[in-house]
């Protein structure tokens, strides 16, 4: 699993994050692409589409859960809190959407994507690019770059929803 890891932080690219910041008090999908050579057919692509729910991407909420990223939840889970990393969330559910395989380099997937997304004018899509066999590690990289940007917006808006309770008790 470290080997996995370390080799996720070292290749994981995130060509295209997802625009808006996550909610704070609701579920938060988060669909993405994930692009990586083929170990099997050399010169060819992976892609992996599909998205995460993000419940309550909150600060303030207990351990996380890890669902469908056909790994162990609770071996992950210990192996990212001993490197000091730590998800605040109360859920992370996987659905893969597809897994596909397309003819052509990787380079030109990830052109063919951009464009893509581009013109479909979608915010909402990540486009992510890593090793085949840690796709797990970069789509959770990709999750914890999106909680990071939206951390200031979280605690703004849980003191908001805090006064708000308070002037209306």
């Amino acid at each position: 699993m470290n080997e996995l890891w370390e080799k996720a932080l070292k290749q994981t690219e995130i060509i295209r994050a997802r625009l808006p910041e996550l909610s704070t008090f609701e579920v938060t999908p988060l669909p993405y692409v994930f692009l990586a050579e083929s170990s099997l057919n050399r010169g060819d692509t992976v892609v992996r589409s599909g998205k995460v729910l993000i419940e309550q991407p909150s600060l303030l909420l207990p351990t996380p859960r890890l669902e469908g990223f056909e790994f162990s939840e609770d071996a992950v889970l210990n192996f990212l809190l001993v490197r000091g990393i730590r998800f605040p969330s109360l859920r992370y559910r996987h659905e893969l959407s597809s897994l596909d395989l397309r003819n052509g380099s990787l380079e030109g997937a990830i052109r063919e994507y951009r464009e893509r997304l581009t013109r479909a004018e979608d915010i909402h899509t990540g486009l992510v690019v890593g090793p085949e066999e840690a796709w797990q590690f970069s789509i959770l990289i990709l999750v914890g770059s999106l909680m990071v940007r939206s951390s200031e917006g979280d605690v703004r808006r849980l003191f908001e929803e805090w006064r708000r309770r308070q002037q209306s008790s």
